[in-house]
């Protein structure tokens, strides 16, 4: 129990790590539906390579974009290439890594679909039993009318009535599927090799500036998450206003308690000052208008990635001295 809750932990950790869940379960899915699914060859030599290929690359394709759908990566990415550049250059090392990340996220499920119909064999056998020479195996039927195509076509068919307890029907199965499973585990290794090849010769190129590519695209990711939280809680908080100056009736319930200098007691402020502090809430923005002129802005024209201003914003210091110009008392 403790092991899975490490593991969801991971998976909520960040945006990649919730990526790469959701293509691990795309991956288990795919394998499911193969196990599930009951695979009926045609028997017939117009539609046995079209049905097999079919049902070989035709869910790998639904699957490949279900994972372009489902990856936050896919959504970052686009954003990034057709915003205007404005006041933020773009970086084409970043855009080329969040592309490669959601197409290696992407291609999990597929391959593990195509493996799986490789290692199965029945999809192959299907589709190229017909290609299969038959004078290298014995016991082939000769009194069934047929000519030499058809009755290959019938060989996936084991409930066929010409292939019924025969031989011949078993060993070219089994010679097919020989085949396709030599295809899929050689894939399954080269697959293993790539990636091994890749994780050693990583260190071997420029690790520094794939240190900054995948800070800058996480920083996009982040960007943009908090962008939406600012939006809903802006959204919340204008909402807000608007109903209670509807209902004019409405008596605000919020109690600001502000803490009171040592040495003086503040005024209470009035009403203007309470409703400033709520527009002071809104970042000044109270109208249609201006919360659409905002966001226009926020797309067109992306704030310089510098925070200098805001580190060091001059704040105001109060001191307080007696007629010789001595300090009394400050709160620097």
């Amino acid at each position: 129990m403790e092991r899975l809750k490490l593991v969801l932990q991971y998976f909520q950790s960040n945006s990649e790590s919730i990526s790469n869940g959701i293509c691990a379960i795309l991956a288990l899915i795919s394998v499911k539906l193969y196990t599930s699914f009951d695979f009926n060859c045609p028997c017939m030599p117009q539609y046995n390579k079209m049905y097999a290929l079919g049902v070989m690359f035709i869910p790998p394709i639904i699957l490949f974009l279900l994972g372009v759908l489902v990856n936050r990566h896919t959504g970052v990415m686009m954003e990034e290439w057709v915003r205007p550049p404005g006041k933020r250059s773009k970086n084409p090392a970043v855009i080329r890594y969040l592309f490669t990340a959601m197409i290696q996220r992407a291609l999990l499920a597929p391959v593990v679909w195509i493996l799986v119909t490789l290692l199965d064999g029945k999809c192959f056998v299907c589709a190229f039993s017909m290609n299969v020479d038959p004078k290298y195996f014995s016991g082939m039927p000769n009194n069934t009318g047929l000519d030499l195509q058809k009755l290959m076509a019938k060989v996936p068919c084991k409930e066929d009535i010409i292939f019924r307890n025969n031989t011949f029907r078993k060993a070219v199965s089994r010679y097919v599927r020989c085949y396709s499973q030599t295809i899929g585990w050689s894939l399954l290794l080269l697959l293993i090799l790539l990636g091994a090849v890749g994780r050693v010769l990583k260190p071997c190129f420029n690790h520094a500036a794939f240190l900054q590519t995948r800070y800058w695209s996480n920083y996009l990711d982040i960007e943009q998450k908090l962008f939406d939280e600012t939006c809903v809680l802006h959204a919340r908080e204008f909402a807000r206003k608007c109903v209670v100056q509807f209902f004019e009736g409405m008596q605000d319930d919020v109690v600001l308690r502000l803490p009171l200098s040592p040495l003086h007691l503040r005024p209470r402020q009035k009403e203007d000052d309470v409703d400033g502090e709520d527009e002071e809430c809104l970042h000044g923005i109270t109208r249609h208008d201006q919360v659409d002129h905002l966001l226009h802005t926020w797309y067109m024209s992306k704030p310089v990635l510098d925070v200098t201003k805001m580190a060091f914003k001059p704040r105001v210091y109060i001191t307080w001295e007696d007629i010789d110009g001595r300090i009394l008392c400050s709160d620097v």
